[in-house]
């Protein structure tokens, strides 16, 4: 018998409160795509890449919930390069977008910020490194990404092997730490 297993993740999916707001946001900030909606059900179904996956994202209406709720953690979308990273960084900066923080993961780079009704998403790329888990380190986007990278490779010499993370910067992600035994 073949076990089953998963190539990767599909899509995900939101409720929200404003659909139209929620929609203009994920297509005129972050440039996804609405590859169909249907505005009588209260869906809109969106996607970076149309031509290869349907939906990546579905708005729906419907979220019964105010926003000091934890409902979703973050919704990550993966750029190809820092770059892109750093024009987004830009991009929300010109437009007001709200950020959490902007931190290196050794093997990433990521912004993490929010969606008009709260919704924790990141944009990221991938540096290429290897990095043990959690791992957040801040950084600053304003310097060129030749001179992000070798703060980075820096830091991933000095905690690569063992990850960093300050039990303070996850509980500012609101990410409950266990209590020690």
């Amino acid at each position: 018998m073949v076990t089953p297993s998963i190539s990767k993740l599909g899509h995900v999916g939101l409720h929200v409160q404003d659909l139209q707001k929620e929609k203009a946001f994920y297509r005129d900030t972050l440039g996804l795509k609405v590859t169909d909606e249907d505005p009588e059900m209260g869906m809109v179904f969106m996607s970076a890449r149309p031509e290869a996956e349907h939906h990546e994202l579905l708005l729906c209406g419907g979220r019964n919930v105010g926003p000091e709720a934890r409902v979703v953690q973050q919704v990550s979308f993966r750029c190809e390069t820092l770059e892109d990273v750093i024009g987004y960084y830009r991009r929300f900066k010109e437009q007001g977008v709200r950020f959490d923080v902007v931190l290196s993961h050794g093997n990433a780079v990521g912004i993490y910020f929010y969606d008009p009704e709260g919704n924790r998403c990141e944009i990221y790329c991938a540096t290429g490194l290897k990095a043990r888990q959690p791992f957040g380190i801040k950084v600053n986007l304003e310097q060129s990404p030749a001179e992000l990278m070798a703060e980075i490779r820096s830091q991933v010499r000095l905690y690569g092997d063992t990850g960093i993370m300050r039990k303070e910067d996850l509980a500012a992600q609101n990410i409950d730490i266990p209590a020690e035994r």
